[in-house]
């Protein structure tokens, strides 16, 4: 089995991944931002968000050392821009002026599937931080396919998770209604803000070490 997948590194990966992008802790953001939504529209808007992230962190995890090498864009500045964009969209939430349908409206293409949620609420700086970080302890320790696949199956089978946490997420909006769904809003858009506090204090702790 250790030939095909090193399980040590899988589950580094796994437990590491699952804990940064939490999927029962994106239950309530995610009823909050699709709160204007029916079921079907919630449904589409798991998948999209899923994928979305999904995409970004493959893309992160192949091409990421590069790409900012390139743009000379050191992790810390992208941990501080992703910790930025999720307290606009914690004050949002906090005052209750996010309005997933006039987004919609008064933005032709836009969606909240995309951004916030698949990224950075899902793909953050952190999830992409981490998994840049397995990729290259793969490469450095020689792991060749067995490392490779144990990445790989830790990041698909925390997406499944995501999933799963979201698109049964309508079963808590049923049994919460619309004010149960206000008041996790309240309390999301806490949560979101101190994630993004903590992501932005993380980003300039890094910027002082590295000065």
């Amino acid at each position: 089995m250790s030939q095909v997948i090193d399980l040590t590194l899988f589950t580094q990966a796994f437990v590491t991944l699952w804990v940064i992008m939490d999927p029962p802790g994106t239950i309530p953001v995610f009823l909050a931002l699709t709160s204007t939504m029916g079921s079907k529209q919630r449904s589409r808007a798991a998948l999209q968000a899923v994928t979305v992230a999904f995409a970004v962190i493959v893309v992160f995890a192949l091409f990421g050392q590069q790409l900012l090498q390139y743009m000379g864009i050191s992790l810390a500045a992208l941990q501080a821009s992703g910790g930025l964009l999720l307290l606009i969209v914690a004050m949002q939430l906090l005052t209750g002026k996010f309005d997933s349908g006039e987004a919609t409206a008064a933005t032709p293409g836009a969606n909240v599937a995309l951004v916030p949620l698949g990224t950075p609420l899902l793909a953050g700086p952190g999830a992409i931080v981490a998994t840049m970080v397995f990729v290259q302890q793969a490469r450095s320790e020689d792991e060749g396919v067995p490392g490779i696949v144990a990445i790989s199956v830790a990041i698909v089978l925390v997406h499944v998770s995501l999933y799963l946490a979201m698109r049964f997420a309508d079963v808590l909006h049923r049994v919460l209604k619309d004010s149960g769904v206000t008041l996790i809003t309240r309390i999301a858009g806490i949560l979101l803000a101190a994630i993004a506090v903590q992501q932005i204090a993380d980003a300039i702790i890094e910027f002082v070490q590295t000065a």
